[in-house]
């Protein structure tokens, strides 16, 4: 691809600058508030969006087959075999996720194309709405809000009383950078930390679980944000809930396909545990009708990555990422490289 970089097209780069001059960026599905990213850095790419385009998709990107070397890719939308068959220049994938399930990484690592994500930049944020989350489910904060709203408190008097989270035994499954992160939030609550990952984490000194059943069948809660694999799909399925027990509680911030939603949607329902917070769903944004009903459930539109200063945080790795590339430079939050 022919890009001069020289001083005089730079001095005069806002009048000489056509889109074709500059590097492409391959974009099927919109990020969130894509709009904003693209007015900022229209400048420094062209952004190709498969969306707009009257091509089906297939044709689309064979037309832009040989141009395409980068690509932002959302989980709206799977970059599988077929996908990178149709794309034989890719040479990067950027992801605004920590979690990497709808890109194809053997394929990717195959053809040489290096991927970066969002690394630890969301870990913090996620943690806060994890415990949010908890924290509504055991104070009924949402119930209650809706129960004064409808002015029930007038007609009808005092609202049930929630639960203390200080003393709780809290199963995180899945202690990485979120993970931690909650761990470090709930400990400050007087929480007592249970955990259940891959391996054993030799430098913290809470229970360790090889056995979800185990930790479910120990905790009053588990919080769930581990990364969503071929392990981990509906591995919170009905012996977990059932071991959870009437009174415990789930949340989870990971992936909506690591819980068996119908399995829990049944439990809910029946009574067989104790509430859900849930900010991720099988199939978004479809969310089961079932649990709109119940005032033991607090609903989160997956946005627990997504606050006003991480978004902007996230913009500027994503373009860090993409310059990095397009000069042959290392990527800033790599995956992998090889």
């Amino acid at each position: 691809m022919a890009h001069n970089d020289g001083d005089d097209v730079h001095a005069h780069a806002h009048l000489h600058h056509q889109p074709q001059d500059l590097p492409q960026v391959l974009v099927i599905r919109p990020p969130l508030s894509f709009s904003n990213f693209q007015s900022q850095y229209s400048h420094k790419f062209q952004f190709l969006k498969a969306w707009e385009s009257p091509l089906p998709l297939d044709q689309f990107l064979t037309t832009h087959a040989n141009s395409v070397q980068a690509m932002l890719s959302t989980v709206s939308y799977p970059v599988t075999a077929c996908v990178h068959c149709l794309l034989p220049s890719l040479r990067l994938i950027v992801t605004p996720s920590a979690g990497l399930n709808h890109i194809d990484l053997d394929e990717c690592r195959s053809r040489g194309i290096r991927v970066a994500n969002a690394g630890n930049l969301n870990s913090e944020d996620v943690a806060d709405v994890a415990v949010g989350l908890l924290i509504d489910l055991l104070r009924k904060i949402s119930a209650a809000d809706r129960y004064v709203r409808q002015g029930l408190w007038a007609s009808t008097g005092d609202y049930p009383l929630g639960s203390k989270l200080g003393g709780k035994r809290v199963g995180i499954v899945g202690l990485g950078s979120i993970g931690l992160e909650v761990a470090k939030r709930l400990e400050a609550f007087g929480c007592i930390i249970l955990y259940n990952s891959r391996k054993e984490k030799p430098f913290v000194s809470y229970p360790f679980y090889s056995n979800v059943v185990e930790l479910a069948a120990n905790s009053d809660a588990l919080v769930i944000c581990c990364e969503l694999n071929d392990q981990t799909r509906h591995m919170i399925n009905k012996e977990v809930m059932l071991a959870l027990g009437k009174k415990g509680v789930l949340i989870n911030v990971g992936r909506g396909v690591i819980l068996d939603e119908k399995v829990m949607v049944w439990c809910l329902v029946q009574g067989e545990i104790g509430g859900a917070g849930l900010d991720v769903f099988e199939n978004e944004p479809d969310v089961p009708k079932e649990l709109f009903a119940l005032d033991n459930v607090v609903l989160s539109p997956h946005q627990a990555s997504l606050t006003s200063e991480s978004s902007k945080a996230l913009c500027e790795l994503l373009v860090a990422n993409l310059e990095a590339s397009f000069s042959n430079k290392p990527l800033i939050s790599p995956v992998m490289n090889d």
